[in-house]
């Protein structure tokens, strides 16, 4: 395993977990500007897509290099906690909270599955 393969895979996932963040937040900004939603309203389905997103940058970086999908999936998802965290801790002078913390270990989690899967679903025997 290549370590420019690796970090370029899990830079590419890293990249598609902010799109799709970037994606859905436009949207839900759309949708509570225009409509009488509330925000408390949408957070089920905010953390939702939130899951999903990281679920999908795992599925990318394992698909991408083939082997190892637990290790690009758990960087993957790490890397993403720790520019979350910096931006927290440098942008906003706080530090992660408990929940916050229950939350990012659950999207590594969530990146690591993905990542396994991703090395399954793309490295699959040709069959005949």
């Amino acid at each position: 395993m290549d370590a420019r393969r690796v970090s370029s895979s899990v830079l590419i996932g890293l990249g598609v977990i902010y799109v799709v963040a970037a994606i859905f937040s436009l949207i839900f900004s759309l949708i509570l500007k225009f409509t009488s939603a509330q925000e408390d309203q949408l957070s089920l389905i905010i953390t939702i897509i939130s899951f999903i997103a990281l679920f999908m940058g795992g599925l990318v970086a394992g698909g991408r290099v083939r082997e190892k999908g637990w290790l690009l999936g758990g960087l993957t998802g790490l890397l993403y906690t720790v520019i979350n965290f910096l931006f927290q801790y440098l942008g906003y002078d706080t530090i992660f909270s408990t929940q916050q913390l229950i939350y990012y270990v659950c999207f590594t989690l969530t990146a690591i599955m993905g990542g396994i899967l991703g090395v399954n679903m793309f490295n699959s025997p040709t069959r005949e």
